[in-house]
């Protein structure tokens, strides 16, 4: 890893939540149609009741996180263009959810995650270790996602949003956005994904 990335890393870890930052936060969500911080609390409740269906311990706390995200994010670009404030802020809480699942995966016995648990131990059925895996190779792709260049990163979320019709039209979009033909955009997202498809293999690979 060069010396701008490692500086890079350590500004997102010790970055906080200015006041300058909360209201660009507070400007950004409202969008000019209501009084401010009116949406903000209404995300807020939103993102925490959201947590709280996936049966999160501390649901307030990953809210925070998530918010101190987009803002970390608006302060880094000054605006959000690419999606919906709402929308891009359930993306960043997936992303959130999917952190917290791969550190608490990460807590589990090494002889557990590779299917070898001892023999005192009760057996995992078959539906549970399905659920396992699948949470596993989530949380995978979440951490590979992360480690991916930001404008990569945006590209492949882009390229995948949406069903059928709906996806077509943004991959129209997308590839207007970029001043690239639909063609050219397919082939980007086709050396992105098969990057990611080597790290999360690696990453899930069993020690």
């Amino acid at each position: 890893m060069n010396e701008p990335s490692v500086k890079k890393v350590e500004q997102k870890k010790n970055w906080t939540l200015t006041p300058h930052a909360f209201k660009r936060l507070l400007d950004w969500l409202d969008e000019g149609t209501s009084p401010e911080g009116e949406k903000y609390l209404e995300m807020r409740r939103r993102l925490t009741a959201y947590f709280d269906r996936k049966n999160c311990p501390a649901p307030d706390e990953l809210t925070d996180e998530t918010l101190n995200r987009v803002a970390r994010r608006l302060e880094e670009e000054g605006n959000i263009v690419s999606e919906t404030p709402a929308r891009y802020c359930y993306i960043v809480a997936r992303f959130v959810f999917l952190e917290y699942l791969r550190e608490r995966n990460d807590e589990v016995p090494l002889d557990a995650i590779n299917g070898l648990a001892a023999t005192n131990q009760p057996a995992v059925s078959g539906a549970e270790d399905e659920s396992f895996h699948r949470e596993r190779l989530l949380a995978c792709l979440d951490h590979c996602t992360e480690k991916l260049d930001p404008t990569h990163r945006e590209l492949i979320v882009r390229y995948y949003y949406g069903e059928q019709r709906i996806k077509i039209d943004n991959r129209l979009a997308l590839a207007k956005h970029l001043g690239i033909t639909v063609n050219a955009l397919s082939i980007r997202a086709c050396r992105i994904r098969d990057k990611l498809e080597v790290c999360v293999r690696e990453c899930a690979r069993p020690e």
